[in-house]
């Protein structure tokens, strides 16, 4: 039987430059990222993921308000985030605006909640790092109690408690479809299990087959919660163009800024042009002609058993035209590619 793969793209909003090599104006960056996901909707991509971040390299803070603007612009793509930040966030209010996306676009919302990579949101909003594990865990157990669209009584130490409350709008389907984000701990793995959610792995470098232990563990949890089986998806980086020379060169100068400045955030030396090399050929960048990224697709979705693969295609101040082109061939050349691979 032929394998079922949905395929999308997750971007951050990455703030760029333009052809002057100037810096775009986050606004811009904005309207470029409506544009981004008006034409992959057009060139029959599945899903947009977009990322919530509070820097100042990257645009969207909010996702599910460009969400609602992709929406009314689009008919079929899927819309979701790529995370939302749970831990600094209310869940009624999550909700609410992802059900209330879902009634905008017709049913396409979607959610992957995490912890984020970064942590600029627990003092921008008030939030302790020292209750980085009880907020994300107490906030993610009310989260799932919602998504039964019925009225909930909860308790924590983290918020007031519910008492039989309604929590408005529901969804049409009655079922808000919502991931759980994993960057790579056996325990994130486990609590998506414990609470019945599908698990999207952030496999960012390496070699994409090191998770499958991940995954082994995931389908036991489920088997031991004695749940059913449930979607897994990977979110990786990557770009597109007429070639491999070409994409290389196109990506290489833009991923080295934003890679060197958050690894000097995190204590990272400098990268290199051979950890760039290596990681197209054997790990987790999916970069090349559109032949080079289906085989690599390919591969990864029958090692890894996986339902959903989303391409990271922003990369630091990689220019808006350059991921245009990208985006469509990742629509009108690497999507049937990887579907007749997986055929």
């Amino acid at each position: 039987m032929a394998q079922h793969l949905e395929l999308g793209l997750d971007t951050f909003g990455d703030v760029t430059m333009d052809a002057t090599g100037e810096r775009v104006a986050q606004p811009q960056v904005i309207r470029n990222v409506i544009a981004e996901a008006v034409l992959a909707d057009e060139v029959g991509v599945d899903f947009i993921g977009l990322g919530e971040h509070h820097r100042d390299d990257f645009a969207i803070t909010a996702p599910e308000v460009v969400l609602a603007a992709i929406a009314g612009q689009t008919k079929n793509i899927h819309l979701g985030s790529a995370v939302t930040v749970l831990s600094s966030d209310d869940p009624i209010r999550v909700f609410q605006r992802f059900a209330t996306l879902d009634a905008a676009s017709n049913g396409r919302a979607e959610v992957i909640l995490g912890r984020g990579s970064f942590t600029e949101s627990f003092p921008l909003f008030g939030f302790e790092l020292s209750q980085y594990e009880e907020l994300f865990e107490q906030k993610l157990d009310l989260f799932t109690e919602l998504l039964k669209e019925q009225p909930v009584s909860w308790s924590g130490t983290t918020r007031a408690p519910l008492v039989n409350k309604q929590v408005y709008p529901t969804t049409e389907s009655g079922s808000l479809k919502t991931w759980i984000g994993v960057g790579g701990s056996p325990e994130s793995v486990v609590r998506a299990a414990r609470h019945g959610l599908p698990l999207m792995l952030a496999i960012i470098g390496g070699e994409p087959t090191r998770f499958a232990p991940y995954i082994d563990l995931y389908h036991r949890a489920l088997s031991q919660l004695e749940m059913p089986d449930l979607p897994i998806g990977v979110h990786s980086p990557g770009h597109i163009a007429e070639t491999d020379a070409q994409a290389a060169e196109e990506y290489w100068q833009h991923h080295k800024v934003m890679r060197d400045r958050i690894g000097a955030e995190r204590g990272w030396g400098p990268t290199t042009h051979a950890e760039f090399d290596s990681e197209i050929a054997h790990g987790s960048l999916y970069l090349g002609s559109p032949e080079t990224v289906a085989r690599k697709i390919a591969k990864t979705a029958k090692a890894l058993g996986i339902a959903r693969f989303d391409l990271k295609y922003s990369a630091g101040t990689l220019p808006h035209e350059t991921m245009m082109r990208g985006i469509e061939l990742y629509g009108t050349t690497v999507i049937p590619m990887v579907r007749d691979l997986l055929a």
